[in-house]
C-alpha cells in the first residue's frame, strides 16, 4: 500500500533528528539535528521509503562514500530534479535507509518514478548501487524502496 502524506506547512521550521551533513547541530543528547525550512503555505507531498542494505561494513562505507554530493554522479539529482522532487534525505542506521522525498501536490509517485526510471545513467546507477542493497541488480528503484505508512501524527 502507497501512502503519501499530504500537508500544508504552516510553521517555517521543522525539526528531524537524523545524521544529514548540511545544517547539523550538536544537541544536549549528543544526537545531530537537522533543521529543515518549509515555504509556509507551501502544499507538498512527502514520501517516506525504506531499503536493507548488505550487512557488510565495507560496502556500507563505500555506499555512504557514493551517496556524498561530492561523489555522487551529476545525472542522478538532476534526474530526480527532472521529475518533480524538491527534496531528498536518506538516512541511515545499521543496515536499514530511510528516505524523505518531498514533491509538489500535483506529483504522481507511480508516473513521475517510471519517467526517472528512464532518464539518463538511472539504470547504470541502480545496477551500480544494487551490490550494497538486499535487492536484484535489475531492480528498479521504484521496486527496492518500500513505502512506509505513517501510524502518528502530532496532533495540533
Amino acid at each position: 500500500m502507497k501512502i503519501a502524506i499530504q500537508f500544508t506547512a504552516c510553521v517555517c521550521g521543522i525539526l528531524l533528528l537524523g545524521c544529514g551533513e548540511k545544517g547539523n547541530q550538536q544537541s544536549d543528547t549528543g544526537k545531530k539535528e537537522v533543521v529543515v525550512a518549509q515555504p509556509q503555505n507551501a502544499p507538498i507531498k512527502r514520501y517516506c521509503l525504506t531499503l536493507e542494505l548488505k550487512d557488510n561494513p565495507e560496502l556500507i562505507r563505500e555506499y555512504r562514500h557514493w551517496h556524498d554530493s561530492k561523489n555522487i554522479w551529476p545525472e542522478i539529482p538532476k534526474g530526480i530534479h527532472e521529475v518533480g522532487i524538491t527534496d531528498m534525505e536518506i538516512y541511515l542506521l545499521g543496515t536499514k535507509l530511510f528516505m524523505i522525498m518531498e514533491a509538489g501536490a500535483d506529483f504522481d509517485f507511480d508516473k513521475q518514478m517510471a519517467k526517472l526510471a528512464e532518464l539518463p545513467r538511472q539504470k547504470e546507477w541502480e545496477a551500480f548501487v544494487s551490490k550494497f542493497q538486499k535487492s536484484s541488480a535489475d531492480a528498479k528503484s521504484s521496486d527496492k524502496w518500500k513505502m512506509m505508512e505513517r501510524i502518528f501524527k502530532l496532533p495540533e
